[in-house]
């Protein structure tokens, strides 16, 4: 009898062990918040291509298109607007939807991407332009900013002749959504495809007053995001169509030439994909650590993924499912408190979701963020 107690008493003991642990799982496990979906307007057919940063002040903008009467691409959609979403406290809530662009009919702005400049303390929107109505299927490339945490935007600036060649007019090209990118020396850079000629680089060394044009070609490559490296060198993470996998582009020359190598460890549908640096040991980080985002699959949208490099992109962890249904682009930025946020489009393009976690859930208790001391 004794020892049936015991053994009833261990086994109570163990099951409440399984729920304590259950329970403390799903207290972390991330909270996705479904910032643009097509229910939210009857006028609009759907929300895509999401950027988001995080401003000098700790504020999240979250910006995207608003697709009215159809969801194509800029060429084939009369009515593209960019707007954005904000958050004050680390994405808990969020604004009500600001409209930053929004042209007559017939003209559309599409594909945000977004630079802070944590000098200026400004941050910049690039978008690609397109009027339907007098000049199909000629891109114009765009840039409007903000003097306050995206609160209010400024005059947009057509800096398509800086960015550009003239024999460009007619060409298939565009600011590669997402993000850009502030250097160690203050340098502003970004990525624009050019669909006959490759990947180019622009850049601005003036904090955005004027913008210049780097002329190499960098393939293969389709959408990509440029990072800097701790020892300076550049790196491009591509999106290359029908590879199945990435392909990483780098330069210790400030993009004058490149050495190119696919990553096959990088599953990718052809699919825009993030990356970004999370941590230097030159800010007092104690390691430095990259961060990447994408759809896991070598063929299909799904299976969002983010990964961390400790060897500035040599090699990749496995990474954590972030969600493993239909996932198409994403962004990721870091959060004011050292937890890490993506936005991503969801269900087929229905959704557009935002979701914040810590490195400690991210690694399953390996690795956590320490503040580095000032």
């Amino acid at each position: 009898m004794k020892y049936k107690f015991v053994l009833l008493l261990s086994l109570l003991f163990v099951n409440c062990g399984i729920k304590t642990q259950k329970s403390i799982a799903e207290l972390n496990a991330p909270v996705f918040q479904d910032l643009f979906n097509t229910t939210m307007s009857q006028d609009v057919s759907c929300y895509r291509i999401p950027a988001i940063v995080t401003a000098p002040n700790g504020d999240l903008i979250a910006a995207i298109d608003e697709r009215v009467p159809n969801c194509g691409d800029l060429r084939t959609n009369t009515n593209v607007n960019i707007i954005v979403r904000r958050s004050a406290d680390n994405g808990k809530t969020w604004s009500a939807i600001e409209k930053v662009l929004d042209f007559p009919e017939g003209q559309s702005a599409s594909d945000p991407s977004m630079i802070v400049d944590n000098v200026t303390n400004e941050v910049f929107i690039f978008y690609n332009f397109m009027n339907l109505d007098t000049e199909k299927d000629v891109y114009y490339l765009h840039v409007v900013k903000s003097n306050d945490n995206g609160k209010t935007w400024g005059t947009p600036q057509d800096i398509t002749s800086q960015i550009t060649k003239p024999e460009w007019h007619d060409d298939f090209k565009f600011i590669t959504s997402g993000r850009g990118i502030q250097t160690r020396s203050g340098k502003l850079l970004h990525t624009m495809v050019n669909l006959n000629s490759g990947l180019h680089l622009f850049g601005s060394d003036d904090h955005g007053k004027t913008w210049y044009f780097i002329d190499t070609s960098i393939q293969p490559a389709d959408e990509s995001k440029v990072i800097e490296l701790s020892d300076g060198t550049l790196m491009i993470n591509a999106r290359v169509n029908g590879a199945g996998m990435r392909y990483v582009h780098t330069s210790t020359d400030e993009g004058q030439t490149w050495t190119t190598n696919p990553a096959p460890e990088l599953k990718d549908p052809s699919c825009n994909g993030a990356i970004i640096r999370y941590t230097a040991v030159e800010d007092g980080d104690d390691k430095n650590r990259l961060l990447f985002s994408n759809a896991n699959s070598d063929k299909d949208r799904n299976n969002l993924t983010v990964r961390i490099s400790y060897d500035e992109g040599k090699t990749w962890t496995e990474g954590k499912t972030i969600y493993d249904g239909p996932s198409a682009y994403s962004d990721l930025t870091i959060l004011e408190n050292g937890d890490i946020g993506v936005f991503f489009e969801q269900d087929n393009y229905t959704k557009n979701s935002f979701v914040s976690f810590s490195l400690d859930w991210l690694t399953d208790g390996k690795d956590s963020y320490k503040k580095p001391e000032k």
